[in-house]
């Protein structure tokens, strides 16, 4: 049972949801490079939705949900537009933790992300905390922060 800490009964992020360019890519990119399993798939016809599915992390306590490009799915912002580039909306990036950032950006590069920012050491507010991360573009195009564990 889950231990709900404030009135309105938040106790975590479920999932994030990412409208994929190539709904097979961004699957198997998710699955095969970041360890992450289908929990299940599904289409919704009402929505324009060909193609979803519910990807589970190896923890089983958070998910990222793949969208097909052509969804009517509610989302912040517009579809981006054939050719278009990406257009920055208020989500910035994803975090995922990992044992090891290095490791986890060089496995994501050789998996067909590119880099963002390579691994790199820092030390936040007074007093600092170390933190340990790197970060990609994911195939798709969502930015990836890998963040060895770090208790804020």
């Amino acid at each position: 049972m889950t231990a709900f800490k404030n009135e309105i009964g938040v106790s975590g992020l479920h999932h994030i949801a990412i409208r994929a360019e190539d709904f097979e890519r961004t699957v198997s990119f998710y699955t095969e490079i970041l360890g992450y399993t289908i929990g299940h798939t599904w289409s919704l016809p009402e929505f324009n939705l060909k193609q979803a599915a519910m990807l589970k992390s190896a923890d089983g306590q958070s998910y990222i949900e793949i969208y097909d490009q052509e969804a009517d799915i509610p989302a912040q912002g517009r579809k981006k537009q054939a050719q278009e580039d990406f257009v920055q909306t208020a989500l910035l990036h994803i975090c995922l933790t990992v044992e090891n950032s290095k490791i986890a950006y060089e496995m994501a590069i050789a998996g067909g992300a590119t880099s963002c920012h390579e691994p790199m050491v820092l030390e936040l507010g007074n007093p600092a905390i170390t933190v340990h991360n790197s970060l990609v573009y994911s195939p798709n195009g969502e930015v990836i922060e890998f963040l060895e564990w770090v208790n804020f």
